[in-house]
């Protein structure tokens, strides 16, 4: 027996029919996210993009659901009359059509997904991303876009980041004051490639640079500053402390606790259990409140940790794309100006004329950074790091800077990050 939808899911399913969303991408979290919401009855996917669409049909074809081939939005529509989901080349197909509410953008990739979602942006469709690349690197800016459209632009639920500021903001309606979140992180090795994932990818069907991206803590990174720009929590040292803890709790007396009271951190826990998920961490400086936490297991205080101990992104996608049309909500998205940004480190000593291979590649690993510092020491952002020429040696573990790479002619990333800097230079006036 299937639960209950909430009212408001009722009302939209009687009034509209499920909310119509188009997928751009075809790659490991857009399969998984897919599995999901092709048999969700509060969502219809109406068309689905990639740059190859035999991806796509190979999808479809596995889930026996009918499909057309279409190269124009009209095409899309006549398809969806029919009860077929769309298959295009071009994602303009689902960002231009009428029927479609909202886009979900799984590309991973800076350059075009930036033009997806600006394309969808423009056409009033509400953003649902699964590209931590592109937040990280233009989220800020992008917002900005929506709210000039009307329409929201939001990272997804289930991702460690919505799990953290979900849980931060429960805990700021209860009362309570958090100063710190962050991932739960299995492992990290800063030396991890391509090579070293390859099996581990083939086995889950992954690419191996996003599966490098994983080990060698750019994804951790992406993700953390995309919680310090929907919290305003900052980084407490470049790459954040990462502390080791047996279990999730000791994580309240290993982070720095003047870091913390100083306007709070975004951070990670390293090799702990619970193994998923995301923390929160609390201060209570009312000796009695802290008392009643200390008696219900959530450590001695001051400090007090929770945590939610998984994150589901192919099923929790669904309430984000819920949050965005039916609400008007973001899920997870930047608040203001930049807080944290993610830059490129070596992985291996470079030399100048090598051209870098960008996120999860072999040359650099991303490390979060604040904002300010950012911008005053010209830190190249991981997410366009990729076909950089270099113009001097770097040392391992040393950051890339702008001057120190030439960027490839016309690309738009570039356009949008000058686009973004200008816009919120007050921000970091004297910078």
């Amino acid at each position: 027996m299937n639960a209950p939808l909430s009212f408001g899911l009722k009302n939209r399913l009687a009034a509209e029919g499920p909310i119509r969303v188009g997928v751009v991408g075809a790659g490991a979290a857009a399969r998984m996210a897919l599995r999901h919401l092709l048999r969700c009855s509060t969502v219809r996917v109406l068309g689905i993009a990639n740059r190859t669409p035999q991806r796509v049909v190979e999808i479809l074809a596995g889930a026996g659901r009918p499909f057309a081939m279409v190269r124009s939005a009209p095409e899309l529509d006549g398809a969806a009359s029919r009860g077929a989901i769309a298959v295009a080349a071009d994602p303009a197909v689902l960002c231009e059509s009428p029927a479609i509410e909202a886009i979900v953008e799984a590309t991973g990739s800076v350059e075009f997904g930036a033009a997806v979602t600006l394309s969808a942006l423009l056409n009033r469709k509400h953003v649902v991303l699964l590209n931590a690349e592109l937040d990280a690197t233009l989220g800020p800016l992008l917002k900005r876009y929506a709210d000039d459209a009307g329409v929201v632009f939001t990272h997804t639920d289930g991702e460690e980041p919505a799990v953290a500021l979900r849980l931060v903001q429960y805990l700021r309606d209860l009362g309570l004051h958090p100063v710190a979140a962050g991932n739960l992180k299995g492992m990290l090795d800063r030396r991890r490639n391509p090579d070293t994932q390859r099996a581990f990818a083939a086995a889950h069907g992954l690419d191996p640079a996003k599966a490098a991206s994983f080990a060698d803590g750019t994804k951790l990174a992406l993700e953390a500053a995309l919680l310090a720009n929907a919290t305003g929590f900052r980084a407490g040292v470049r790459g954040m402390h990462g502390p080791r803890c047996a279990h999730i709790r000791e994580i309240a007396t290993l982070l720095p606790a003047g870091e913390m009271l100083a306007g709070g951190l975004v951070d990670y826990a390293l090799s702990t259990e619970p193994s998923s998920g995301a923390f929160a961490i609390v201060h209570e400086p009312d000796p009695d409140i802290s008392a009643d936490l200390a008696y219900f297991k959530m450590g001695a205080g001051p400090f007090h940790v929770f945590c939610t101990p998984y994150h589901l992104p192919p099923l929790q996608i669904v309430a984000a794309i819920h949050a965005a049309v039916l609400r008007h909500e973001p899920t997870v998205a930047p608040v203001g100006p930049p807080v944290c940004e993610v830059a490129a480190l070596a992985k291996r000593p470079l030399r100048a004329g090598e051209v870098l291979d960008g996120v999860g590649g072999y040359c650099c690993y991303g490390a979060v950074e604040n904002a300010d510092t950012f911008a005053q020491e010209r830190l190249l952002p991981i997410g366009i790091s990729g076909g950089c020429r270099l113009l001097r040696d770097v040392a391992v573990d040393e950051v890339v800077r702008y001057d120190d790479v030439e960027c490839p002619p016309n690309r738009r990333c570039d356009l949008l990050r000058d686009e973004q800097h200008r816009l919120f230079a007050p921000a970091f006036a004297g910078v």
